[in-house]
């Protein structure tokens, strides 16, 4: 199963509502400070009418039936008598193993003799049983029980057994056989997860027919039927054949047996672009999430899934060094190698998947002159290894290994060049010092500065330290970022630095910078842009609103999902972007993020009950989801439930007590249920977390203020009107502090900030004509 290591929780999605202060109310000389939930919209206590948000009674309306899909596969046996060496070469690679039954000739050495081995605080037992393999393991409820081995994904360096579950499905064991080493081990190491998470081997986060069926198989149908929450999951062929790379060859087969004198000009063969064969790579190499769950070669990426690229989340480091598993797509995208036109085919063979050549040779390939504009490189000058050490490698320099599953080493495809300085700066891991462990980042940085001189200062190390200042919320990155996206770097890049400055979308010159990449020629650059803008299409910005209709028509399925989303309160579901937008949360809801998803979607169309339904579900379905309780919590308090949203949100703290926002949640949450110590002592936890929480200063300000330590309001709102200068609240609220202090003066300033920040601030031009001069 190839898969990483993931939390147990859903990736974040965007918040289903705005739970974003407690409220000022009140305008003039005696404005008063009231604590209370804002949401946007609605009242937190009448929920609003239902807007028709429902999926409709067939989810799926994109997808061609499979009666009409299947019978124009042939199956990989067909073609062994024609291509005979490329049939050879597949047959024993990873791809033609990537799934099979068990079979005692290839396996029977994991299950005979016997044994058994700990992991964590559990055992596992392996033995046959009639003939047939068994595993007996902690398994539903917490229970000890055996299970018959079904199918076996992957050979080699590690194989991992299915085993079937109620409702159609195939459940992924943790326990897996190390053919190497003729040993048992738990692919996550000594985590000891537990039954009901949702990673352990028994939920869905290990759940065959939606996080490994695809890619191990050739043109899978996931068939997730939502109201049994059960499977009915086909596919063309059993494991990843010919025709998952070459596409449906059944009339091929049918026209060579037809005419087999006649070996040129067969009209049912279409050769693919190298673009397009890398896009087919990409459809199993790459994190990402479905849209469609039916890529068939020849068809773009972008037409069926949204990649996930360098931003704010944990995925890669700020150079694009993989953080955790991207498995090679997205790395290899942002690389200069892509840029300078290399494919994944050009060091690969395509049948077998082994590299071409072995070693420097096949750096050398291009690097010694061989291919148009790449650099000359030699070695001994280069590397400053000696020859035949693990330094003069450049895979060790430029690909480093990360090891997943406990045994699966892979190499980063970035192509980055190490750099010492970023490792120093932002704790971005260098070449350098993962051979030299016993030595410093500093004196790694000594040794590059001496060699390459002025040269270690290079756009990428440049880009890389504006992208970790802008994760860490630093306002000196958005002009940088600014220039890099006005820049002549790649769309990969350009779609990473794109999301990163939505955090400052308020600022016109960068809205108006991103804005001016909606008609970019690559669909990652537009989709950034979508996903960037929707704070200001909430607002009704004109220019923003204007690109989001253009991009609802854009040619790139993920730009029209991306833009049906942002106008997912008031979009068409019978448009086309409305369809694909409902065909792609109903692919997803098998899942809890495509339950919180799902939530969204109702809650945006005016349905809080229905979106409460699919996240009661979710949390269900992954307990330990802080994210879940989270969102749950929102929903509860946009129904009136205050209680049960503060239980949400005391259970999100919990699971995540790291996070500044669920404590600043839990603040506005006691806040409502009218216990200020509670509200203090919570809102001072979300600052002390996350010191740049400008929102979570705001309010620690309204609640110091209303329980009568001024000095200390007034401090919190000098913090926060640093943190987020553009923000007329916060100047506002200083003002109608110092007017009861009796400072007027320093009021009219705070006011006249204010209206610099938002000149249509009614109350700050109001209580402005009010006081004295």
């Amino acid at each position: 199963m190839k898969r990483e290591r993931k939390p147990n929780r859903p990736a974040k999605a965007r918040r289903l509502g705005t739970w974003q202060c407690l409220g000022l109310a009140g305008a003039g000389v005696l404005a008063a400070l009231v604590l209370a939930w804002f949401w946007r919209g609605t009242s937190p206590h009448q929920p609003a009418a239902s807007t028709g948000g429902s999926l409709p009674a067939d989810p799926l309306p994109l997808v061609e039936p499979e009666a009409a899909v299947f019978p124009a596969y042939a199956g990989s046996a067909q073609c062994r008598d024609c291509h005979p060496a490329a049939y050879a070469a597949w047959t024993d690679s990873h791809h033609g193993l990537a799934e099979r039954p068990f079979s005692m000739e290839r396996e029977g050495e994991a299950f005979d003799p016997p044994r058994s081995f700990r992991h964590g605080h559990q055992t596992t037992d392996l033995r046959l049983w009639d003939g047939q393999p068994e595993v007996t393991t902690l398994g539903v409820g917490g229970v000890r029980a055996s299970h018959r081995v079904a199918h076996v994904i992957g050979h080699d360096p590690l194989r991992q057994f299915l085993v079937p579950a109620e409702g159609g499905r195939l459940q992924v064991l943790e326990a897996a056989f190390d053919p190497r080493r003729r040993e048992w081990f738990n692919v996550y190491g000594d985590e000891d997860r537990q039954p009901g998470e949702w990673g352990h081997w028994t939920g869905r986060g290990m759940n065959w027919n939606q996080m490994c069926a695809s890619c191990h198989n050739t043109r899978l149908r996931k068939n997730y039927d939502a109201a049994t929450d059960s499977y009915r999951t086909a596919m063309a062929e059993l494991s990843v054949g010919c025709e998952a790379c070459h596409g449906p060859m059944k009339a091929h087969v049918d026209w060579q047996r037809a005419h087999p004198d006649h070996k040129r000009g067969e009209p049912t063969l279409r050769r693919l672009t190298r673009d397009q064969v890398f896009d087919t790579c990409g459809s199993c190499h790459a994190r990402r999430a479905e849209l469609t769950g039916d890529f068939r070669p020849g068809e773009a990426f972008t037409d069926h899934y949204q990649l996930v690229t360098v931003d704010e989340s944990a995925t890669y480091y700020a150079d694009g060094q993989v953080r955790e598993e991207n498995y090679e797509f997205a790395a290899f995208l942002g690389s200069r190698m892509h840029a300078a036109g290399v494919r994944c085919v050009d060091c690969h063979q395509p049948h077998s998947a082994k590299l071409i050549l072995s070693g420097n040779a096949l750096c050398l390939r291009c690097h010694s002159g061989g291919y148009p504009n790449s650099p000359v490189i030699d070695l001994a000058t280069h590397t400053h290894h000696q020859p035949g050490s693990a330094g003069s490698e450049c895979v060790n320099c430029h690909m480093p290994l990360t090891t997943y599953m406990q045994r699966h080493p892979r190499r980063d495809h970035g192509f980055t060049i190490p750099d010492p300085w970023l490792t120093m700066q932002h704790g971005v891991p260098n070449a350098c010092n993962r051979c030299h462990t016993d030595r410093e980042a500093a004196w790694a940085l000594a040794a590059v500065e001496a060699w390459f001189g002025p040269r270690t200062n290079r756009p990428a190390r440049l880009r890389a330290h504006w992208i970790a200042e802008a994760r860490a919320g630093h306002d000196a990155a958005r002009a940088a970022l600014m220039g890099l996206l006005a820049g002549p770097d790649t769309p990969y890049w350009k779609a990473s630095v794109t999301r990163l400055l939505g955090r400052w979308i308020d600022a016109p010159a960068v809205a108006d910078a991103i804005l001016g990449q909606v008609r970019h020629s690559h669909a990652l650059v537009r989709a950034a842009v979508a996903h960037a803008v929707e704070p200001l299409v909430e607002a009704g910005h004109p220019a923003a609103t204007e690109a989001i209709n253009r991009l609802l028509g854009d040619p790139a399925r993920q730009v029209r999902v991306a833009a049906a989303w942002v106008l997912r309160e008031r979009v068409d579901t019978n448009s086309p972007a409305g369809r694909e937008l409902l065909h792609a949360l109903a692919f997803n809801a098998d899942q809890p993020a495509g339950q919180l998803q799902l939530a969204a979607w109702q809650l945006a169309r005016g349905d809080p009950n229905a979106a409460l339904d699919h996240l009661q579900r979710g949390v269900q379905w992954d307990p330990y989801s802080a994210v879940l309780r989270h969102e749950l919590a929102v929903v509860l308090s946009r129904l009136g439930r205050t209680r049960e949203a503060l239980e949400a949100l005391q259970e999100a703290v919990r699971l995540e007590p790291d996070s500044a926002e669920y404590y600043f949640k839990l603040g506005l949450a006691w806040n409502e249920l009218g216990d200020a110590p509670q509200t203090l002592s919570a809102l001072e936890s979300a600052t002390r977390l996350d010191p740049r929480h400008h929102r979570a200063w705001y309010n620690l300000a309204l609640a110091r203020n209303a329980g009568g330590d001024v000095a200390g309001a007034l401090e919190a709102l000098r913090i926060a009107e640093a943190l987020a200068p553009r923000d007329a609240r916060i100047p506002y609220a200083v003002a109608t502090i110092l007017v009861r202090t009796g400072a007027i003066r320093e009021a009219r300033e705070a006011l006249s900030r204010a209206l610099a920040a938002q000149p249509d601030h009614v109350e700050a031009r109001m209580l402005l004509r009010e006081l004295p001069e």
